[in-house]
């Protein structure tokens, strides 16, 4: 493939912090963006989640080389006022500013619009920036998941709300934002005009469960939290092979008697049973039963054979492990190597967009604190002795202040 770098020349500062504002930096600088990272003097907190349970641990920070990958890094205190000065060049520098703590940084678009009005000013929120919840702290457990219905629905019946998968939030807002910075920079090409996008994990929640929500907004009628006993539809539920595989088996109604001839049970579709739909409503669980006895009794290759040769779409269980072992990752770039993280950081997830024809940037690892610093201040025009005298008041480290 071609590396033409879709975004080479993009200038890019991330001010923000976790992942939903740095990850849609990532996507900007796999395709060759130019991405400065600026954290505080020490580091910033997600330096540290591979030592923060029930995060998996790790000796390798491998939460912030996915975040941080590509970039540049710089260590400035944003409450010295000195650090106003870098600030300000690093503003009028940038094409795109990431943000997401704007009202205590004294960041708002307002603060920087007279700097540069061609800026694409992206924030990150977690319920909006408006309403009575606005300034509210929020991860994506609490507002992508909790607030938004979604953790509420995703469980079983009688079973009570699950802790979810840390980040999945994140990193779902994170393309949110990218596609409103991109959608800004297209605007900006056509108008000349800076703009100031933003999203916001409850958002990207409600958007992530908009079926369900819709439907309440139309007063449709809800059949209860999942109980794969007593599911709504049988055809459309959890199973599990001999070899104790769990999967999802999704059969839709023209798939019906091709899956059941295939099962050797097309007797089911002339039950009295099942072959009413009144009836079939009624009778769901001594279905499901059914259905649990034919599974049980064969490993999960065997289904794998079964299922694919009548087109249907299923979907083993898997757990970690089993998922970076995966040939489909391989195979479509979805894991790639990662340079010069050191450890067992070999590798890295990518981001899930692609582009035929280009070739992303190989992805290399994240910078340590304030690495860039003199290199970046230079870019921006500050002499040897005005970086001293940033030294000096604390605005940026000192070099042998500077760690992994």
């Amino acid at each position: 493939m071609a590396s033409d770098n879709i975004f080479s020349g993009l200038k890019v500062v991330d001010l923000a912090s976790f992942i939903a504002g740095p990850s849609a930096a990532v996507i900007l600088s796999d395709f060759g963006a130019d991405v400065i990272k600026v954290e505080p003097p020490g580091g910033e907190l997600w330096r540290h989640a591979h030592n923060m349970p029930p995060q998996p641990v790790a000796e390798d920070p491998y939460p912030w080389h996915l975040a941080n990958r590509n970039k540049r890094g710089m260590a400035l205190d944003l409450k010295s006022p000195s650090a106003h000065a870098v600030l300000e060049k690093l503003v009028k520098w940038a094409d795109v500013l990431i943000v997401n703590t704007p009202h205590r940084l004294k960041l708002n678009y307002e603060d920087v619009l007279p700097w540069n009005p061609r800026l694409i000013y992206a924030d990150i929120t977690g319920f909006g920036d408006k309403g009575p919840d606005a300034d509210l702290p929020g991860f994506d457990i609490t507002s992508y998941w909790a607030r938004s219905g979604l953790l509420s629905m995703t469980r079983d019946a009688g079973a009570p709300p699950t802790w979810p998968v840390a980040g999945s939030g994140d990193n779902a807002t994170a393309v949110g934002l990218y596609s409103a910075i991109v959608t800004a920079l297209y605007r900006r090409e056509r108008t000349g005009k800076g703009a100031h996008v933003t999203t916001s994990l409850l958002a990207e929640g409600v958007w992530s469960a908009s079926v369900s929500i819709q439907a309440a907004l139309c007063e449709a009628k809800f059949f209860g939290l999942h109980d794969r006993m007593h599911p709504a539809n049988a055809a459309m539920n959890v199973y599990r092979a001999k070899d104790g595989t769990w999967f999802v088996l999704i059969v839709t109604p023209d798939k019906l008697a091709a899956v059941a001839k295939a099962l050797g049970r097309a007797d089911l579709l002339t039950d009295p049973r099942f072959s009413d739909p009144a009836k079939l409503m009624a009778n769901m669980p001594q279905l499901t039963a059914i259905l649990d006895e034919i599974f049980c009794g064969e490993p999960m290759p065997h289904w794998y054979q079964v299922f694919n040769g009548v087109h249907v779409t299923f979907g083993a269980v898997r757990g970690p492990q089993e998922v970076i072992n995966d040939p489909q990752l391989q195979a479509n770039d979805i894991i790639v190597p990662l340079n010069g993280a050191g450890g067992k950081l070999t590798s890295t997830i990518s981001s899930p967009l692609q582009v035929h024809g280009v070739a992303k940037v190989p992805a290399k690892r994240a910078p340590k604190i304030g690495e860039h610093n003199d290199e970046v201040l230079r870019q921006l025009g500050f002499s040897a002795t005005e970086i001293d005298g940033l030294r000096a008041s604390g605005a940026v480290p000192k070099p042998k202040e500077h760690a992994a």
